[in-house]
């Protein structure tokens, strides 16, 4: 595949800071007469693709030695970007590798956007766009098991079942436009409303399939925005401390002590759950708490899982039969907490699948990792090997209107109308999971989708 002609670009890949290593890597067909003006060492022109060389990054106004380097020599078209690639290896530190960075902009690179190493693999074909985006997910993963949706999204998997079935849409399309034009030919297959109703069912099985792998996929790649929730001083910053492994909340006997939201993640059973610690809920006259229990009702309204938890050593209060009334038609968990202390609560009145846990004594806080998997995961493995996921917002999207315009396809056919009208709807369907791999996105897609990298990427 020929690359298409860009200017070279340089940034730092490596998070600013102290560190063992940081790197400044160009892309572009001046990466090497760049890294040549400002490397002591040998001659770049020379050294065989792929290796590291040892050398000093050396101002060439001054000849004063900036840094002792390992350079990473890579040519196109085998690199990521496909065009021609140096890595300069220094010292990590903010003040070297920033010095270097604006030496090699100097000699006539520019500084790269955010993500546009990767936009340019895009843009040469070396990674579609659902590979592009995995390298986000990659990088963002929070857990193994997200980390392995991202993996197998980057080697392709999504982009193969997308780019099969379009084919495969292709392929109808072409027999309807060979009924339409040559209806002579006898030894044409026929496009009958059977075959096109036949099709179009197969398409929107495969993709509402799809379809059922995304709750799953989005869990992993984005987590679950946990509500931890109750009235003051039943336990909820303890148990966000013990589900974090750490005194991350502040935990005394006084009534309103938490009077913010705390977020934190935390890995349950290969799931990013987002614990949100919220101020107890009860009427109060103090202003700052006030606020900190409104914040707590709308993390309540916008919680993929709530975690409610009672006092089992005490009867119910007016204020938790009403967030057991609030909290009824969401995923809810209730945990009757301190059970280390004589019961006083009426359990007749809670549901039978509460859980008794002692914060204090760690007793069957596991009972809630077991619980979560049951509500979202239907006791099923969370990432069963070989299985393609949705986790994408957009690709869920895409699919979803790709199923809706297949549906309009085949209620079009119930309908008596002629198939080569409903090939309209068909194309868009083809269109549409175009979008998904990048083959028919707008330009304006991929720039907002790669402006979300970071700089560097």
């Amino acid at each position: 595949m020929i690359t298409k002609e860009f200017d070279t670009i340089a940034a730092i890949a490596t998070p600013l800071g102290e560190g063992a290593i940081g790197m400044i890597r160009l892309s572009g067909s001046d990466a090497f007469s760049i890294a040549s003006a400002i490397f002591k060492g040998k001659n770049l022109e020379k050294v065989a693709s792929h290796t590291l060389n040892y050398g000093h990054i050396i101002d060439p106004k001054n000849q004063k030695i900036l840094d002792e380097v390992m350079l990473g020599v890579m040519k196109a078209p085998k690199t990521f970007t496909r065009e021609d690639v140096i890595e300069i290896n220094t010292h990590g530190g903010i003040a070297v590798t920033n010095e270097i960075l604006q030496l090699v902009i100097r000699e006539g690179a520019r500084l790269a956007e955010p993500g546009e190493f990767t936009k340019r693999a895009f843009l040469n074909g070396r990674v579609d766009l659902t590979q592009a985006e995995a390298i986000m997910d990659l990088i963002r993963a929070k857990t193994d098991k997200a980390m392995s949706v991202a993996v197998k999204q980057l080697d392709g998997s999504l982009s193969e079942l997308i780019n099969n079935t379009r084919q495969e849409i292709l392929n109808t399309l072409a027999q309807v436009e060979v009924n339409i034009d040559y209806p002579e030919y006898d030894d044409v297959e026929e496009m009958t409303t059977a075959l096109m109703r036949e099709k179009t069912q197969e398409f929107e099985a495969l993709l509402t399939q799809l379809l059922k792998t995304a709750k799953r996929g989005k869990i992993l790649r984005e987590g679950l925005s946990t509500a931890i929730i109750g009235r003051p001083n039943v336990g909820k910053s303890s148990l966000l401390n013990n589900l974090l492994r750490e005194d991350k909340a502040i935990v005394t006997d006084i009534e309103g002590t938490t009077r913010d939201v705390i977020e934190e993640y935390v890995n349950i059973n290969g799931v990013p759950l987002k614990l949100i610690d919220t101020a107890g809920i009860r009427e109060t006259d103090d202003i700052v708490e006030q606020i900190g229990v409104e914040r707590s009702r709308k993390a309540l309204e916008e919680a993929d899982l709530v975690l409610l938890v009672l006092n089992a050593s005490e009867k119910l209060t007016p204020q938790d039969r009403e967030l057991i009334k609030i909290s009824q038609n969401t995923n809810r968990i209730i945990l009757l907490n301190k059970t280390d202390l004589p019961e006083q609560i009426e359990s007749q009145e809670l549901p039978n699948d509460a859980i008794r846990i002692s914060v204090l004594t760690n007793q069957n806080i596991d009972q809630i990792e077991e619980r979560i998997k049951q509500l979202f995961f239907e006791n099923a493995e969370i990432v069963e090997q070989d299985a393609t996921y949705l986790s994408n917002t957009r690709h869920i999207s895409l699919i979803e209107q790709a199923v809706e315009s297949l549906q309009a396809v085949n209620q079009g056919l119930e309908m008596g109308m002629p198939v080569d009208l409903l090939q309209v709807d068909l194309t868009r369907t083809w269109q549409i999971l175009g979008e998904i791999t990048g083959d028919a996105a707008p330009d304006e897609l991929i720039t907002q989708l790669f402006s979300q990298f970071c700089l560097g990427k």
